[in-house]
């Protein structure tokens, strides 16, 4: 009996004293419990003298047990209330109130762009490859079609670097056309593969250049392929990406890799926009990878992947996409 009441006293107490909120709230506790004339612990303590001798012993133990335990809730919930809380820390939190939200992050315009191009042209049946962004000038230059002499090897227009293959010091590539003699070294015609990734040139950073961009070049090979084949796909690329009537319209132009050679132009919203290069594939490429000029023909094009996407989203300067700006990243 002198044990469950002790229980009980004690259980009451740390309730009172943990909802507690003030320090006339902790003071009224305070003498209901611990009060040295009419507290609950103090009219406990006087029926101590009615144990019988042998319970004493056992009895005076959980008494001082109880009282260190309401003492020490009492001078915890003083501490509390000393600091300023408003109540115990349950109270503290209103579980009704919203979360705060968790800022998620999204693609990148150009990444998004690029699993656009590779969508579209999948449709289209042209397989997505990659390869190296470092290169060997065989890969680069040499198997495209570009002689030692061309202005296009120049340092001043490459990133050449101070490791070498051979004789030959590696550059970091200046087009993704390696990508397409990699494939073609090891696969047979018919062959349908678009390459996207970063090319690396010289150039001064301004609204429509920079020195770090990205190309998605497709290259079709087969028998009978003509310029007619080569305007369709990008007339459907250019339809399905930008929307509506796009027009597509050749410039002649050179490249050392595709004869002839043209310059591509879209028009979009009464605009005409220079979107890249495009031609048939020389047959001296094809020559350099193993292929039979007189059996196999091919077309190639190149576009940025930058202009398409400042042209998809009205972006007038591509140095938007890598000032890391997240008010103009939100846009996307």
């Amino acid at each position: 009996m002198f044990r469950a009441e002790l229980d009980r006293l004690r259980a009451d107490a740390e309730l009172a004293l943990s909802a507690a909120i003030d320090a006339a709230a902790l003071e009224a506790a305070r003498i209901e419990f611990l009060g040295a004339k009419s507290g609950r612990l103090k009219a406990i303590q006087k029926s101590l003298g009615g144990l019988a001798p042998a319970d004493k012993p056992a009895g005076g133990k959980q008494f001082n047990d109880a009282k260190n335990a309401i003492t020490a809730c009492f001078e915890a919930a003083q501490a509390r209330v000393a600091a300023g809380s408003s109540g115990p820390a349950v109270s503290a939190i209103d579980v009704t109130l919203p979360a705060d939200p968790f800022r998620l992050g999204h693609l990148h315009p150009i990444t998004k762009t690029i699993r656009r191009v590779q969508e579209i042209m999948g449709r289209l049946g042209f397989e997505s490859v990659d390869g190296p962004e470092v290169e060997d000038q065989w890969h680069n230059f040499e198997a495209l079609a570009i002689p030692a002499e061309h202005p296009a090897r120049d340092p001043l227009d490459n990133f050449y670097l101070a490791v070498a293959r051979g004789s030959d010091p590696l550059l970091l590539r200046s087009q993704t056309s390696t990508v397409q003699i990699r494939v073609m070294e090891n696969r047979e015609p018919p062959l349908r593969i678009v390459s996207l990734g970063r090319v690396y040139r010289p150039d001064t950073a301004d609204a429509t250049h920079y020195p770090m961009f990205h190309q998605v070049e497709g290259l079709l090979v087969e028998p009978g392929t003509t310029m007619a084949h080569l305007k369709s796909v990008l007339r459907m690329f250019a339809s399905s990406f930008l929307g509506g009537d796009v027009k597509v319209r050749f410039r002649p132009s050179f490249f050392p890799f595709t004869e002839p050679s043209v310059e591509v132009d879209m028009e979009w919203g009464g605009r005409w926009v220079e979107m890249g290069g495009a031609g048939m594939v020389d047959p001296a490429v094809l020559e350099a990878v193993g292929y039979d000029p007189d059996t196999v023909t091919g077309f190639a094009f190149g576009l940025g992947v930058e202009r398409i996407a400042a042209r998809r989203h009205g972006v007038d300067d591509i140095r938007d996409f890598y000032r890391n700006d997240v008010r103009f990243l939100r846009q996307f």
